[in-house]
């Protein structure tokens, strides 16, 4: 089998890992906006901001250094268990400090609850302690155990979500059933706080099927292999923290400065905007393991730069379909009229979410050159962007100023790492076809959304056709070398 289909296979499985656990998430906003008002779901999304700072900062790079040292090191076992024993010990301080100062924090970053913070806390604790057995399956190729226990983990979710938001609610379980320490039902209306309770449920189980994993690791620890990783992780974590703060702090800055129900508008119509994320997290899960392992090869550039090109394509087309098919998508995952005011967002999201799994792929020559202070540069560069735009535009144009931002950032972003990637690390990217199936999807993603065909699905399937038919006559070689190499 050669690499490249490896690769699509692999990535393959990992997608399914990827994209059913949040396309199920997805179908939960459903149910959430039509059970919470705006102000409740901006509650909800900003529990989920604040869960994504801690993941990025109590993981400092951990999972990427994992990868890359796995790779390089004959000591494999050290890799392992030393990875695993530092973040298990820093996170055990964390679970320590978070409970004692739980209502400090509730006050400090205004939870309405202190039991919000114990529950972000336990469930944060919980999904760091996982990272490394995690990483460990996907380096190791085992897809399918790795997307067995991430699927596992959501339906968890989606059945406690459905029972505490629906089904008892509406009369088809009684309140009855559940302990007194988890009824928080008022006036039998169920409350936000619900959906914190199923995602803590559902890590736990998570951790529980990951336990034999973690049991058979050895117990040593390493300070030189320790050190290696963190002076390779460092930067890492600082850039995560940027990215976080580049998909997340528009809807914190939306709640101060225009209210908690735009900001909850805003934030439910981001969703739609996670079609194009669930893509690039399913390419990035088979990709970051690939690109490391077939680094040494003689053809990798080549491999990377036709992988950029076909993940663009495949990009290109999922921008497309939802922009053109944006009211029916709208109508299923979004149950509130209110919500649907920022609507508009949407295709800038999806375009700005493009660029970011451009800027991922080309990401890899920082990694695989151990240069990852200049993700950390890049990523640092693009936060601030992000801040700076979000105060000077918000009180001008509202909520679409977040939108802007989010593509003036990642396309900044994009650009920059391909210009500096190519001095440090140089893959023969073909920019042309890249930027031209870019700019092609684009352009039919505005006609469709602004052209007056929103709702006319004949015009919405020739659009897509229109791509698709331009995509097989300039590929339609290439496609049939890889297939013949393939099989």
């Amino acid at each position: 089998m050669s690499a490249l289909k490896k690769f699509f296979k692999d990535t393959i499985i990992y997608g399914i890992a990827a994209i059913l656990p949040r396309a199920i998430n997805i179908g939960l906003v459903g149910l959430h906006t039509e059970v919470l008002k705006t102000t409740k779901f901006a509650i909800n999304t900003e529990y989920y901001v604040y869960a994504a700072y801690l993941n990025a900062l109590l993981t400092y790079g951990m999972e990427t250094a994992f990868f890359r040292f796995f790779s390089k090191e004959q000591e494999k076992g050290k890799i392992i268990s030393t990875s695993f024993i530092s973040l298990l010990f820093t996170t055990i301080i964390f679970l320590i400090l978070g409970f004692t100062f739980a209502g400090e924090i509730a006050t400090t970053f205004g939870f309405e609850k202190e039991i919000y913070v114990q529950i972000l806390v336990a469930t944060v604790f919980l999904d760091t302690i996982v990272v490394i057995p995690f990483a460990y399956l996907r380096v190791t190729n085992r897809p399918i155990r790795f997307a067995g226990i991430k699927i596992a983990n959501i339906i968890i979710f989606a059945i406690l979500n459905i029972l505490f938001l629906w089904a008892i609610p509406n009369g088809l379980l009684s309140e009855n059933i559940l302990p007194e320490s988890l009824n928080f039902y008022v006036n039998g209306e169920a409350q936000v706080i619900y959906i914190f309770v199923a995602n803590l449920f559902a890590s736990l189980c998570t951790l529980l099927l990951l336990f034999p994993n973690i049991l058979k690791i050895q117990w040593t620890f390493d300070k030189q292999v320790l050190r290696k990783l963190l002076i390779y992780g460092t930067p890492i974590m600082i850039g995560s923290l940027a990215y976080v703060t580049n998909e997340n702090i528009d809807k914190l800055f939306l709640g101060d400065m225009i209210g908690k129900s735009e900001m909850g508008k805003y934030a439910a119509c981001y969703k739609l905007g996670v079609f194009m994320t669930l893509y690039i997290t399913a390419f990035r899960l088979g990709a970051e393991p690939f690109f490391f392992n077939h680094a040494k090869e003689k053809n990798a550039k080549n491999n990377y730069a036709t992988i950029l090109k076909w993940f663009t394509i495949l990009g290109a087309v999922f921008m497309l379909i939802v922009v053109a098919y944006i009211d029916l998508f709208a109508s299923v995952l979004i149950r509130q009229e209110a919500y649907l005011d920022a609507l508009a967002i949407v295709p800038i999201i999806l375009l700005a979410n493009l660029c970011l799994g451009i800027y991922n792929n080309l990401s890899i020559w920082y990694k695989l050159t151990d240069k990852t202070k200049y993700g950390m540069y890049i990523s640092i560069f693009g936060a601030i962007v992000t801040i700076l735009f979000n105060i000077i535009m918000i009180d001008k144009i509202g909520f679409m100023a977040s939108a802007w931002a989010t593509l003036v950032a990642y396309g900044s972003m994009m650009v920059i790492s391909y210009v500096i990637g190519q001095k440090h690390y140089k893959v023969p990217y073909n920019i042309k076809q890249i930027a031209g199936y870019t700019i092609l999807a684009t352009i039919l993603s505005l006609v469709s959304f602004y052209g007056g065909f929103r709702g006319n699905y004949i015009i919405a399937t020739a659009l897509v056709l229109v791509f698709l038919a331009v995509v097989y006559i300039v590929e339609q070689k290439e496609l049939k070398r890889l297939l013949r190499k393939g099989s």
